[in-house]
């Protein structure tokens, strides 16, 4: 297959192009390597994906429609994985405009361009953290996600709307991914972990923020990309199981699916530190602060429905993945 990656050079991207590049598809991918975090490993990552044969890559944004347009005219992509975005709960709280022209009209951008120019299957990245409010756990794609605390949440909230009205409207196939705190090997500096680690070896106190009173479902990185290989390879259809007289929030007659992906084993954010002191070989000395505004107490999968869907259930031990990114990490900064 001829496969779109937006967002290639991201965290997520840049695994999932190494999978379908290894198994022998055609990927293009596409970034607009902004600051949000250092560039340098965005071109690091791009490095590794460069010298492969069935690779290109275009810098481009996905808020620009006029280029996303002669993108998709001059390639016919097959398959689409749509994984740029502006992340990040806490900045979108100091920079709300971002979130409006990458998670809105990015999208947007892609979605139409999936239907002048038609392909097969749509894969897109949501979130955890549509559940917003939610604290009935495990969190299932049954519940209502309609109490979002963040900006980011909400674009996310969004992205899925907007993609089954494309889904009724053109039968593009879309299937939208909520992840669960991912992590792993070229990870984001923004995320705790990455952050945790620098601090651990540099001697200097650690932020834990709500003191600690935290639970995430923590997801190794191989384990996402198994998902959204197995999900892209599977084209959503309508559920047989819709009811209009009681309709499912998950479930729909377009060809429409939300999925989460998830470890299925939350974990306090104490044995979470626990696991990079133990790969780090250190302890790490705690600052405890007040909850974050547009943070949320715990996060947990039910994935049920991915497993019956794939036959996936994602199950990375967190010190295993941790251990794996602690190794990277120590050996890309040459510590």
């Amino acid at each position: 297959m001829k496969v779109l990656i937006t967002g290639a050079a991201g965290f997520i991207g840049m695994h999932v192009a190494e999978r379908l590049l290894a198994r022998g598809d055609e990927v293009v991918g596409i970034d607009n390597l902004n600051d949000y975090y250092d560039p340098a490993l965005k071109q690091a990552r791009l490095a590794r994906l460069t010298p492969q044969p069935g690779f290109r890559f275009q810098r481009l944004d996905v808020a620009d429609r006029a280029g996303v347009e002669a993108l998709f005219a001059a390639e016919r992509f097959d398959r689409v994985v749509h994984l740029a975005a502006q992340a990040g709960v806490r900045y979108s709280i100091t920079h709300p405009h971002a979130y409006g022209e990458s998670n809105l009209a990015g999208f947007l951008n892609i979605l139409e361009a999936c239907r002048q120019h038609p392909v097969a299957h749509l894969v897109y990245a949501s979130s955890s953290s549509v559940y917003g409010g939610n604290t009935k756990m495990p969190f299932s794609e049954a519940d209502a996600v309609d109490h979002p605390v963040s900006l980011y949440a909400a674009t996310k909230k969004a992205n899925e709307l907007m993609a089954h009205t494309y889904s009724h409207l053109y039968r593009l196939p879309t299937t939208g991914l909520r992840f669960f705190t991912v992590y792993g090997p070229w990870g984001r500096p923004d995320m705790a972990y990455f952050s945790f680690t620098r601090k651990i070896l540099a001697g200097e106190p650690i932020p834990v923020f709500n003191e600690g009173r935290m639970q995430r479902d923590f997801t190794y990185i191989d384990d996402i990309v198994d998902g959204v290989v197995a999900v892209l390879d599977k084209p959503a259809t309508p559920a047989e199981a819709y009811d209009p007289g009681a309709p499912h929030p998950g479930l729909s007659n377009a060809p429409y699916r939300i999925f989460n992906i998830g470890n299925q084993d939350p974990l306090p954010l104490g044995d979470f530190i626990a696991a990079i002191e133990a790969a780090l070989g250190r302890e790490a000395v705690m600052q405890y602060l007040p909850m974050q505004p547009g943070d949320v107490v715990a996060t947990s999968a039910d994935v049920s429905a991915l497993a019956a869907w794939t036959g996936l259930n994602p199950g990375t031990p967190l010190r295993q993945g941790i251990q794996r990114f602690a190794d990277w990490y120590r050996d890309y900064h040459r510590i």
